[in-house]
């Protein structure tokens, strides 16, 4: 009898052999089979079944792992037939899959930062690591931690015990860690590509853009109308919010990047659109931002001393002698507003802010509407202005009351008048701070497309490219209103320097990579409680302040930071929702690859906590698929024989033996080398002792490698 034998695999012969599998002869081909409970160490199980292969002959798909390799076979591994039958494969053990790829926080966050990762950072300690992680995704995460409306807390897990983890000040602490070091950390340039980029506009969304660009290799020109970098972060925001020397050493270490800089230069004015293609740029990148106040369209709002919130706030900023005398009224609700209340207060005023509906609606952060209560702010809800007069050099404003009445397509109560409640409120200035538009004359007469209002640039969704190829557009320009917020523009910069990357090379544009993620909720309540079980309940921290006496009459800044103490004991508060696996889960990467449908087979589902008694293996069995692995490595590499099958169907789990706790049972994982965690396909077991040591390989939303 031979010794080996030849079969066809996808039309390339093949020599193993006798007693090889199918799955060997593939192997040794290089052939990719997929495969969730094989182990070249353990026998065949086949109880995942996505390793299935077509043969020649015979009806049925049969599983490679476990079938005998025969003389002569002619195999298929890529027919439509078993990508389907995998597909339902997968599809099944993810009906019963429990769990969180990705944590909350960070799905949320619109610039993708590894929030979870920076977080369990500091709690170790490692600061130094931690503005690694966090400028994976955030060129300046001291300014946004200081004004970012935080919509990653809003998702924190940690809310169902008490309070979410304050994400944006432990990023804002990492980065001043950085800057007390005398030397801003900046990830290396990468090689030079040739290709140039201009970027107009130098506030979140440009800087951003230019930062992520230069990581690539491209070379990159910035062209800012203002003197100095920032935007609306340095235009915008006050100062006892972000201070100005914050914002421009974090700007400027990106410019040390090898960003060429011009300031003062004027889109539309000192230069256009065909004057960058004529100096050989191969793409450009729009950040022009909203940088024109919205009207009321209310009577009286030209006159003498009614300003817009942006240029109000914009004129202080300046430096210019701006009196708005004793008694201002800002009318709107948002944090433009807030910032227009609490500058105005430390310029002398009596202040009240008028918002049409209650308090429970202001968008503004809540924290920011505290304090500016704190801060002597008068606040007059349910008005609204009708029109604004004047009368021997002041101001008077007519308002109506009004009500709630039902919700709106957003889900807000919509305000209505009360017939006949009319009132007035006299003022020495009035500041309409309800929101703000982009320059539409400007860019109709570049020849960039608007949407069908003229209220943003009409980009593609995915790709943030305009109307105009090789023209790419990001930011407050591009943003609706729910994303008028700095942290989106930053997200923006970062997707546009992937595609303008693609576009420079000649590929598809078509933005980030493909990504696969099982939630437990789409909000925090709807996470079963024995996810918190074993949870002590600790206050998160306060952010130290200046004394409310010392701060209103200048524009120091309020929040002056945490101490180290302080974030690291912040930092533990995290509860690591996310998948430790993350990336490197296989059935992750199967799920992505064959396009499962989470909802196909739709049934009966079950609760579980996470246990942490085996000490380094963190167990959690909402993420078992019954593979087998784990209770085979125990059986027939190690001595302890700790996991075993218990129940039957779909009642099925892989627990300790005679269904013990696991801090009850047999297992010694130091001596065995923790081989269960390493085998186990899905993060149902982890080894936090070897998750330490295993670099993250880089990012799966856009393919930025993590710094090491």
């Amino acid at each position: 009898m031979p010794n080996n034998l030849t079969l066809t695999i996808d039309g390339r012969k093949v020599t193993v052999p006798q007693g090889s599998t199918i799955l060997d002869a593939a192997i040794k081909l290089d052939i990719d089979i997929p495969t969730l409970c094989h182990s070249k160490d353990l026998k065949p199980f086949t109880s995942c079944f996505i390793c299935v292969v077509d043969v020649e002959g015979r009806k049925n798909p049969v599983p490679s792992c476990s079938t005998e390799a025969l003389e002569g076979m002619v195999i298929t591994t890529n027919s439509e037939r078993i990508r389907d039958t995998r597909k339902m494969c997968l599809e099944l053990l993810l009906s019963d899959h429990v769990g969180d790829c990705v944590a909350p926080c960070t799905l949320t966050c619109p610039a993708g930062c590894n929030i979870q990762e920076f977080v369990e950072q500091i709690g170790d300690n490692r600061d130094e690591d931690a503005i690694v992680t966090i400028k994976d995704a955030l060129p300046i995460p001291g300014a946004l931690g200081r004004i970012c409306p935080r919509p990653c807390e809003e998702q924190c897990r940690r809310v169902v015990v008490e309070a979410p983890v304050a994400i944006a000040w432990l990023h804002r602490y990492a980065a001043d860690v950085d800057a007390e070091t005398g030397t801003i950390y900046t990830p290396p340039t990468g090689e030079d590509t040739g290709k140039r980029v201009a970027i107009v506009g130098g506030g979140p969304a440009g800087i951003s853009a230019a930062y992520f660009l230069r990581r690539l290799g491209h070379g990159v020109t910035l062209l800012e109308a203002e003197e100095e970098l920032g935007g609306m972060l340095r235009w915008g925001i006050p100062a006892y919010r972000l201070p100005r020397e914050e914002l421009a050493r974090e700007f400027n270490a990106i410019i040390d990047m090898g960003v060429e800089l011009h300031t003062g230069k004027t889109f539309g004015k000192d230069f256009s659109l065909t004057d960058l293609k004529t100096q050989g740029f191969d793409s450009v990148f729009l950040a022009v931002g909203a940088q024109l106040s919205s009207s009321m369209w209310c009577p009286g709002e030209d006159l003498p001393g009614v300003y817009g919130g942006i240029d109000f706030l914009a004129r202080v900023a300046h430096g210019e002698k701006v009196d708005p005398g004793k008694k201002v009224i800002v009318v709107g609700g948002g944090n433009t507003a807030i910032d227009a209340v609490r500058t105005a207060k430390r310029l002398g005023a009596d202040v009240t802010l008028l918002y049409r509906r209650t308090r429970s609606e202001m968008p503004a952060l809540e924290i920011e509407i505290r304090e500016a209560e704190r801060e002597g702010v008068k606040f007059k809800f349910l008005a609204a202005p009708l029109e604004i007069k004047e009368s021997n050099g002041r101001l008077s404003v007519t308002c109506q009351q009004m009500e709630l009445g039902e919700p709106g397509p957003d889900g807000r109560r919509r305000p209505v008048p009360v017939e006949g409640e009319i009132f007035e409120l006299p003022a020495d200035s009035v500041i309409v701070a309800i929101g703000q538009k982009i320059d539409a004359d400007l860019l109709n007469s570049q020849g960039v497309a608007l949407d069908k209002r003229s209220s943003v640039i009409e980009v593609d969704n995915y790709t943030l490219q305009t109307s105009i190829p090789g023209v790419f557009a990001g930011g407050d320009a591009v943003a609706g209103d729910a994303n008028k917020i700095a942290v989106w523009a930053v997200g923006s910069g970062r997707l546009a320097s992937v595609c303008i990357d693609q576009y420079l090379k000649g590929e598809l544009v078509r933005g980030k990579s493909a990504e696969f993620t099982i939630s437990m909720g789409g909000s925090p309540n709807d996470v079963t409680p024995l996810r918190f079980e074993g949870i002590d309940t600790e206050a998160r921290v306060d952010m130290p302040e200046l004394d409310l006496q010392d701060r209103v009459t200048n524009f120091r800044e309020v929040e002056i930071g945490l101490t180290p103490d302080l974030a690291n004991q912040e930092a533990k508060r995290c509860i690591s929702c996310g998948c430790s696996m993350g990336s490197c889960c296989t059935i992750r990467q199967y799920a992505l690859e064959y396009c499962v449908d989470l909802n196909r087979f739709p049934g009966a589902t079950r609760e579980y906590g996470v246990d942490h008694s085996l000490g380094n293996i963190v167990v959690e069995s909402g993420k078992c698929i019954s593979c087998g692995l784990c209770v085979r490595t125990c059986l027939e590499t190690s001595d302890c024989e700790l996991f075993g099958f218990i129940g039957r169907g779909f009642d099925v789990r892989i627990k300790p033996y005679a269904n013990l706790p696991f801090d009850k049972s047999a297992c010694d994982a130091d001596a065995c080398g923790e081989k269960c965690a390493e085998v186990c396909p899905t993060g149902a077991l982890v080894s936090l002792r070897k998750l330490r040591e295993r670099p993250f390989a880089g990012c799966a939303g856009c393919g930025f490698p993590f710094q090491k």
